[in-house]
């Protein structure tokens, strides 16, 4: 009887060693570090470099096939953008400006286009859902750091505007985007990856739709509210007349974007290695001879 004890025993023992060896295997960090830009009314490109400012990453992978896995990232980057560096007379005359921390958790499925033991390299893809927080931001005249949802530049809360209420600070986005990596050794793999994020908000930039009357903005959140709302008086030869209400100041038909585009480093845990003795098998092999 003791015997079938032990026996049952270290046949769940020897299951429950052999799942966790599989489940480690198919396990990968991955590390990003690049850059963020955002897209709205406050930039008119659909992707660029300018105003760009830095971004960095860290998660893990499971590998549900050997061109399929699952994907978690925590993201963090800044976004910013002024009216000042537009193209656009219109936009520089508004000479609004912002700036946001943007903190994002996404979840995505990764498709990569060949087996990058085979090919050495390998495109790929991928798609998800993701949670991100934001806090659009800017300076006053005095240097300032002024928090722009709080005063609620488009009259946001306001009774008068029952339309308008206060935006979240956090919001869902769809990231999605592409990459390439190389394999440096068995476990190391280097890429790079673009990465875009639709949301489902228009006020990442604090800047959607149209200017609220100033007497009633004025007495419901004071001069900074104003001051915030339109920026053409700061301008040298600006012009300092507040807009009327009803002027057009955004466009609520198009949400805000924000991407990211940079290096990233993936290590694979202990694919490569031999959990029974430790052993690493080096080097990366050979790509097989197709005929």
């Amino acid at each position: 009887m003791i015997f079938k004890q032990v026996s049952i025993l270290a046949l769940l023992l020897g299951f429950s060693s052999a799942y966790s060896q599989d489940f480690l295997k198919n396990i990968s960090l991955e590390a990003f570090g690049g850059f963020a830009n955002y897209q709205g009314e406050l930039q008119e490109k659909t992707y660029t470099f300018s105003q760009a400012l830095p971004a960095i990453a860290a998660g893990a992978s499971y590998a549900i096939t050997d061109k399929f896995s699952i994907r978690g990232l925590i993201t963090y980057g800044n976004v910013k953008a002024a009216d000042s560096l537009s193209t656009d007379v219109m936009r520089r005359q508004r000479n609004l400006s912002f700036r946001s921390k943007v903190y994002d958790a996404s979840l995505t499925g990764v498709y990569e286009i060949f087996d990058i033991m085979e090919k050495r390299y390998t495109p790929y893809v991928f798609a998800g859902v993701s949670i991100f927080n934001m806090g659009p931001y800017a300076f006053d005249t005095s240097g300032k750091k002024v928090g722009l949802r709080n005063v609620g530049t488009e009259g946001q809360g306001l009774p008068e505007y029952p339309d308008r209420k206060k935006y979240n600070y956090k919001n869902f986005s769809i990231p999605f985007g592409a990459g390439i990596r190389f394999a440096v050794t068995r476990n190391v793999a280097l890429g790079w990856e673009f990465r875009f994020n639709k949301t489902f908000t228009d006020y990442l930039d604090d800047v959607s739709r149209t200017y609220v009357d100033r007497s009633t903005l004025l007495a419901a959140r004071g001069p900074q509210a104003i001051q915030m709302a339109y920026r053409g008086g700061e301008l040298k030869d600006g012009n300092p007349v507040y807009p009327a209400g009803g002027t057009k100041r955004g466009n609520p038909k198009t949400k805000d974007w924000y991407y990211f585009s940079g290096v990233t480093v993936t290590f694979k845990l202990f694919n490569d290695r031999d959990l029974n003795t430790g052993n690493l098998r080096r080097g990366i092999p050979c790509p097989k001879n197709v005929y």
